[in-house]
């Protein structure tokens, strides 16, 4: 930790990492915030709403609270109060409802996507942002095009280096996925992420959502 970041966080730097002192925080809060022993600096905590994170901040002491789901990071709040911070985290744990979090916590900002996860429906909010969002526009017609499939409208759609990523669980990241980008209008190029000796294949238009569909079961083959 740099001098600048050992004046904002003296009590993080006398713990010896930010999991320490968020330990020993909610140690004497009484809260069970899931930080395993072996953590130190990287601070990922797994729950049933997804994988919460935190990061200190650089220029100003701010803990910064996210939510991460294979794929992206959306922050959920901020605070320099390390005690309010570890009760946040106990809280999002047991899984108390968002608006009572919000009223508990003035810092957490609990947005639509949040929501949609804590309703068990971040898949559906997932497609509405990316068919909405002008920076992925060039991935429009392609999007649309696997939302209206009624099968893959339910896989978890990302964007990874300009391709659509589809996904089976939104909260697994080794789940069934496949990678898909748009060659021209007739040709599109298909990758079953995770698969041995995987290699983009090319596909035409009218074979498409077959082949996903088959990527996203059991696997499909590349001698096309």
């Amino acid at each position: 930790m740099n001098t600048h970041r050992k004046d904002l966080y003296p009590d993080v730097n006398a713990s010896g990492g930010l999991a320490p002192a968020m330990r020993e925080a909610a140690k004497a809060r009484g809260c069970d915030i899931g930080l395993g022993p072996w953590a130190v600096d990287v601070i990922s905590i797994q729950t049933a709403r997804g994988f919460l994170s935190v990061d200190p901040a650089t220029e100003e002491r701010l803990f910064r609270v996210g939510v991460h789901i294979p794929g992206f990071t959306w922050e959920i709040g901020s605070t320099g109060d390390l005690g309010l911070l570890v009760e946040a985290v106990a809280a999002w744990r047991e899984g108390i409802p968002l608006d009572e979090l919000e009223d508990r916590f003035e810092f957490m900002k609990l947005d639509e996507f949040a929501r949609a996860l804590e309703n068990g429906e971040p898949t559906s909010s997932q497609w509405s942002d990316l068919l909405s969002s002008d920076f992925h526009r060039r991935q429009g017609n392609l999007l649309r095009r696997l939302r209206a499939d009624e099968v893959l409208r339910n896989m978890f759609p990302t964007i990874t280096h300009g391709a659509v990523r589809l996904r089976v669980d939104p909260l697994d990241g080794t789940s069934r996925q496949v990678l898909v980008q748009e060659l021209n209008g007739e040709r599109y190029e298909v990758l079953r992420v995770g698969m041995p000796e995987a290699a983009w294949a090319e596909v035409p238009t009218g074979d498409l959502i077959a082949c996903l569909r088959a990527a996203l079961n059991e696997g499909f083959s590349t001698d096309r």
